[in-house]
């Protein structure tokens, strides 16, 4: 008896490079960016567990080397960056001060019966 070849059924699988797919997490690129690089829909890449798993891990990759970056940009005497960190780790915030004639207090004056437009 002569065996019967079967075509198979459905689209072949897709072949997706998550090797590349770390790499272009690392410089923070978006699913949908990613899948434009591929040549794959955004569907296919969205509901492929693996793909979600070596994203998540190329993006806090690239966090943490930012954060490195920038933190060596500070170390080397960036004022900029030494400010930065300073406000994101240290609660430290630009001053706002507002006061009034010769440096006093502010005055309000409330006006009764005056119309907001009128003024």
């Amino acid at each position: 008896m002569a065996e019967e070849k079967t075509r198979p059924v459905g689209r072949p699988p897709i072949e997706i490079d998550y090797g590349k797919c770390e790499k272009l997490a690392r410089i923070m690129c978006t699913h949908s960016e990613i899948a434009e690089v591929l040549g794959v829909s955004l569907s296919t890449l969205e509901h492929d567990p693996e793909f979600l798993q070596v994203h998540k891990r190329g993006i806090e990759a690239g966090k943490a080397s930012l954060r490195r970056m920038q933190w060596k940009s500070a170390e080397g005497g960036n004022v900029t960056s030494q400010i930065w960190l300073g406000k994101q780790y240290l609660g430290q915030r630009d001053k706002s001060e507002i006061s009034g004639d010769g440096g006093g207090p502010v005055v309000l004056a409330v006006l009764k019966g005056v119309k907001l437009e009128d003024l």
